[in-house]
């Protein structure tokens, strides 16, 4: 639980293509799986973030004027390096967050994806052009870069959430500053290292890790154009305004409470293999995570819990680093006394507890941050349970009559980040996806992420800005258009002066 005296490695910044450490101020990194600390992050000062965006600034001009071609070429020479380097990149996932190894390589491979997206920058840039839009006038429209960017990333996708950002940003031509989470950093920093080995010039991408002293100089320096965030609401709409205030441009994406629906007509044993991954992957540590099904009747309820129930009894929980294991750890100390906290509270406020995972022992790993799964049945909508986002092992069943009052359900919620419908009606599946108040939906699907080449992105306090994250919309919140109108007037002919407003005629 103590820091050890003898954890020496501090983790640093990178810094205009150096690893920088101003150890004034530091905080161990836990091994979620022992609770012993492992190593130390260094918290940037104000002047370390500052010098980190005067890098950035710096190298602007330079990789602005770069071709796209051979922006994209860095990302696809990143794409084979983190491939090569998959291992050691989920293994120090697990070692700092706790998830399981199979666990840490998914994330990282949809980070590849956004990465290999990012390589198609010359054709997304391409821009759009009109000839003779009057009389010898041609008009075209282009995307240019912004400058200095920045994103603040949360401690449950280490290595996936910052490749939702920066590739896009810098293969659009702009240099990034990355302030990762400061409880799991090193795997972020060996991705941002990798990136310099395959070309990107130093300042290009610069990481600063450290707290809310950080986040703040990133959101009030005016050299930072802007800002995006992935983590909790209150945290999210925080940074949004405090951005939008210093006039950036912000997208905050916060948290969730995601409602898988459960129909009668729906496959049993599938959703309930389905549930299982989505509500206990990972620990529950996901916001596109399933922590409420609302299940349609109550035979259907009854069918599910049973088979949650059985599925959870099988389940093996333990270090991430045995991949033999389905569930590792909680991330740390704090958040593992919160999320038992929460089960107490379902169990205070009246909800069934059909399985208890709150006195879990994993032997050999008595200080880790371990937490068995939970299920409660009969939650009601006013259970803190049920209003707020637990981001733990914790499932919990609402019991309704109809498939209308499941969607009043979902669509009162404060969130809308994800929602899926288990049925195999595809009339009930259409009304569903037509008209839920949600930004990404699944059918039969529970974790409807949306592939690097879509955006993702929430409705309601699940997203804070007007565009969603990585995919198309990326290089719209990366890129401010600019539109040239050109003439050429022929040589020799003089024209008069013309007050009315011009048109094309």
């Amino acid at each position: 639980m103590h820091h050890d005296p003898s954890v020496t490695h501090t983790v640093g910044h990178l810094i205009d293509g150096q690893i920088v450490a101003d150890a004034e101020r530091t905080q161990p990194v836990f091994d979620p799986a022992t609770g012993q600390a492992t190593r130390s992050v260094a918290l940037a000062s104000k002047a370390t973030v500052e010098a980190a965006i005067a890098s950035a600034e710096a190298a602007f001009p330079a990789w602005r004027n770069t071709p796209p071609l051979k922006r994209a070429r860095v990302m696809s020479r990143l794409k084979v390096l983190l491939e090569e380097h998959a291992d050691q990149i989920a293994e120090l996932i697990t070692a700092e967050h706790g998830k399981v190894l199979a666990d840490a390589h998914g994330e990282l491979q949809r980070g590849i994806e956004n990465v290999e997206y990012a390589s198609y920058a010359p054709e997304l840039l391409k821009g759009e052009y009109s000839r003779n839009v009057g009389p010898g006038i041609d008009s075209w429209a282009e995307h240019q870069a912004l400058g200095v960017t920045a994103g603040i990333t949360p401690f449950n996708f280490p290595a996936m959430v910052p490749l939702w950002m920066w590739p896009m940003a810098v293969a659009c031509g702009n240099t990034f500053v990355l302030k990762p989470s400061e409880r799991d950093p090193s795997s972020t920093l060996l991705i941002a290292q990798l990136a310099l080995q395959a070309g990107l010039p130093p300042g290009v991408l610069n990481v600063v890790n450290g707290d809310k002293l950080a986040v703040d100089t990133l959101l009030q320096d005016a050299r930072v154009k802007a800002v995006s965030f992935v983590g909790s609401t209150p945290i999210a709409e925080y940074v949004y305004t405090e951005g939008c205030r210093h006039g950036k441009r912000v997208q905050a994406l916060g948290g969730a409470k995601n409602h898988a629906v459960l129909m009668p007509d729906a496959d049993i044993a599938n959703a309930v293999n389905a549930l299982m991954g989505a509500a206990f992957g990972s620990c529950g540590e996901r916001c596109m995570a399933i922590p409420l099904v609302v299940a349609v009747g109550d035979a259907a309820a009854d069918a599910v819990v049973a088979g949650l129930k059985t599925a959870i009894a099988a389940m093996k929980v333990g270090p991430g680093t045995d991949n033999g294991n389905d569930m590792g750890p909680l991330v740390s100390r704090p958040h593992f006394e919160k999320v038992r906290a929460y089960v107490d509270s379902g169990v205070a406020e009246g909800a069934t507890l059909v399985v208890d995972g709150r006195s879990l022992q994993v032997p050999g790993h008595e200080e880790g941050y371990f937490v068995g799964a939970c299920l409660f049945d009969h939650v009601r909508p006013g259970m803190k349970i049920y209003q707020e986002e637990i981001f733990g092992p914790v499932l919990g069943v609402v019991r309704v009559q109809s498939l209308q009052e499941a969607m009043r359900l979902i669509d009162e919620h404060e969130y809308g980040n994800g929602t899926c419908i288990f049925t195999r009606d595809g009339e009930a599946a259409r009304y569903f996806t037509d008209h839920i108040q949600v930004g990404m939906v699944g059918v039969n699907v529970p974790l409807p992420v949306p592939v690097a080449y879509h955006s993702f992105g929430g409705w309601k306090r699940s997203l804070f800005g007007d565009l969603h994250a990585y995919g198309p919309d990326a290089v719209r919140f990366y890129t401010k258009r600019k539109t040239v109108t050109q003439r050429w007037p022929s040589a020799g002919v003089r024209e008069g002066a013309a007050y009315s407003f011009p048109s094309s005629r």
